[in-house]
């Protein structure tokens, strides 16, 4: 606390080493997702401090950035970013005592919950001191940057991962963990103490099987070719890739299912893998619609996308056609900047509210769907990937 020094490599959330702490507090009654941090802390703080005698505290990403741009005056984190922790009551307002109690976490350690449009100290580190006015997860500010800040809009982004985020306005999702669908309440920001709330479904991998065509496989050189090489066919040949490279998420849950790629004959070739791996993300990101469209109770009419993968003209396509609606492609490759700039411009007075930042949504292009895949067959395919490490597909949360 008093140097600011990282005292371990800081834990992505793709990371899964604590699914089995999961399956243990599981058998206690106490419902953690692997890809949440709460278990991660415990498990930082297990290897730095077993006996709970340093002082320390603990933060995401947005918490460190708060503490350095103040000179370590501030260790706060806002609503949206401590909502999706799992260490939050279901309101979203503060601390919750009995998951901290079991999973031995100081509540010392934890840092202060703020709103994520509003002033909440100087940037002493910055010349001039402007002030700290905005903090939000990187999906909920996506959320923001694309103008989803009405009831029913929705965005998804693919980075690494793929998350689609619904906005659902003033009142809580009525599942306190996940709804039918498979879908989280969550935060989606909170400005002046009022909470507007979102849900959102997860794809545990998107870009990440694109890195695996590059890094591992070595067939495409840089992500960006996967759209020139996926073109040079006109389908995949009835191959089929499911990317569960870490697992399913929305709505399977399934963190014992594996990737999958079906279909293979002699005549498969490289566009075939490529055009298999993107329209399996694609379809993966159809999924996703359906299930925030049961969770949410609404239909959504078109889809904003944005992300790296947004920017890949063949898997736009392959998600318009999926999906069975139009695609909305942002502007902006990286809108969670966008969104973090809005939040921030809202409580400095620069945007008036809500209402004006979604007028200002401008997609760069609009992809509507040209032919309609079989989506059944799709499915079929993700039963096949299902369940390949039995233990593993028993986590519930």
């Amino acid at each position: 606390r008093n140097t600011g020094e990282p005292v371990g490599p800081g834990i992505g959330w793709q990371d899964l080493r604590t699914v089995g702490m999961c399956l243990m507090l599981q058998a206690s009654g106490i419902r953690l997702a692997p890809n949440a941090s709460a278990t991660k802390l415990a498990f930082l703080l297990d290897m730095a401090d077993p006996k709970r005698e340093r002082d320390l505290c603990f933060g995401t990403v947005d918490t460190w950035v708060a503490w350095t741009l103040s000179g370590g005056a501030l260790h706060v984190t806002d609503a949206s970013n401590a909502a999706v922790t799992g260490l939050v009551h279901a309101d979203g307002s503060d601390w919750a005592a009995h998951i901290l109690e079991a999973l031995n976490v100081p509540t010392s350690v934890l840092p202060t919950i703020v709103d994520s449009s509003g002033v909440i100290g100087p940037a002493a580190a910055l010349p001039g001191a402007p002030p700290i006015a905005g903090i939000a997860g990187d999906q909920q500010a996506s959320l923001v940057g694309q103008g989803c800040t009405q009831p029913g809009l929705a965005k998804i982004t693919f980075g690494t991962g793929g998350m689609l985020d619904l906005c659902v306005g003033d009142h809580r999702p009525k599942f306190d963990v996940r709804g039918s669908g498979g879908c989280f309440p969550i935060v989606g920001w909170r400005r002046d103490g009022h909470v507007n709330w979102g849900i959102e479904a997860v794809m545990l991998s998107a870009g990440t099987a694109v890195e695996w065509l590059r890094d591992d496989l070595g067939i495409i050189e840089t992500s960006a070719a996967s759209d020139e090489i996926a073109a040079q066919c006109a389908d995949t040949g009835d191959v089929w890739f499911v990317p569960a490279l870490l697992g399913l998420g929305t709505p399977e849950w399934d963190f014992g299912a594996r990737g999958t790629l079906l279909g293979l004959t002699r005549g498969t070739g490289r566009p075939e893998i490529v055009r298999a791996v993107l329209e399996g993300v694609a379809h993966r990101g159809a999924d996703l619609v359906e299930s925030a469209e049961t969770d949410g109770g609404v239909s959504i009419d078109s889809l904003r996308v944005d992300g790296g993968m947004s920017a890949n003209t063949t898997f736009v396509q392959a998600l318009a056609d999926a999906a069975q609606r139009p695609v909305e492609v942002s502007p902006v490759l990286e809108a969670t900047t966008l969104g973090a700039a809005y939040l921030a411009g809202m409580a400095a007075g620069i945007w008036a509210d809500e209402a004006e930042i979604a007028s200002k949504w401008a997609p760069s292009r609009v992809v509507e769907p040209a032919r309609k895949p079989d989506r059944a067959r799709w499915k079929e395919a993700v039963e096949r990937a299902k369940a390949t490490v039995p233990e593993l597909s028993t986590l519930d949360f």
